[in-house]
């Protein structure tokens, strides 16, 4: 997922929203279910488009472990290889990130029952925490990839992560250009927003509800990514992914705006 860049002022820095405080939320409560059936049509390919390596499972790792038992026609792609997750770290130096997150990618996606060795999967090698800078090249990368059709996932476009706006703005010009549909999933707001927070698109929500082995496989999955759930002692710096970040992503649902 990746620490976002600074804002003025930062969202992310501030103590963040409880898993109990989302749980009271009449909102959240009232968002409609949907079916995975409902929310990816048969026939049509699913695109996931992941600003970092574990965003794909963060986004929507109960979905994809469904889809294991189901073949359907998945395309994956890698915004970045997530190497500037450890600013100034000589634990995690970025040539190392860049080597080990796509593994622990890899890792994660066999523990949901996904074989990457016949998943089709673009890594674009894109600049971490600078995806804005080639946000229009990134456009144009995925005109050259979607076809009419394509289901298009990717992190909202408000996400208060500068990496996943980016993304998530580059996805919805594509989408809008290349007759695809696009739903787009809150990663970071789960930390920022409020309960019954005005800025989300509650009209556009829609919970895919999870069966217990779906959340655990997708927990099992976030494991894998090593690298982003320990303190690093070379800076002093927290995990990327503390327990209460996952609590937020491990509810018995996942979260689309479509």
């Amino acid at each position: 997922m990746n620490r976002p860049a600074p804002l003025v002022p930062n969202p992310i820095q501030a103590p963040g929203t409880s898993l109990q405080q989302w749980q009271g939320s009449r909102r959240l409560r009232s968002v409609p279910t949907i079916t995975r059936e409902a929310l990816l049509e048969p026939g049509r390919r699913l695109v996931i488009v992941a600003p970092h390596p574990d965003d794909e499972v963060l986004m929507c790792g109960g979905l994809l472990a469904s889809l294991a038992s189901s073949p359907a026609d998945l395309l994956l792609i890698s915004v970045t290889d997530g190497e500037g997750s450890h600013p100034h770290s000589t634990l995690w130096p970025a040539a190392r990130l860049r080597a080990v997150r796509p593994r622990e990618s890899t890792e994660a996606l066999a523990r949901l029952g996904i074989d990457c060795r016949h998943l089709p999967w673009l890594r674009l090698g894109l600049a971490d925490a600078q995806v804005a800078a080639s946000e229009t090249s990134l456009v144009r990368q995925l005109r050259d990839i979607l076809r009419p059709g394509d289901q298009l996932l990717t992190t909202w476009r408000h996400d208060a992560h500068c990496d996943h706006e980016a993304v998530g703005r580059a996805c919805a010009a594509a989408a809008q250009d290349c007759h695809a549909t696009l739903l787009e999933v809150p990663v970071w707001a789960w930390h920022w927003a409020s309960p019954e927070d005005p800025r989300l698109p509650w009209a556009r929500a829609r919970k895919l509800p999870l069966a217990p082995h779906a959340i655990a496989a997708k927990r099992r999955a976030i494991e894998a990514h090593a690298s982003q759930l320990a303190a690093d002692p070379s800076t002093g710096a927290t995990a990327i992914l503390p327990p209460a970040v996952l609590e937020r992503l491990l509810q018995p649902f996942e979260l689309f705006f479509r």
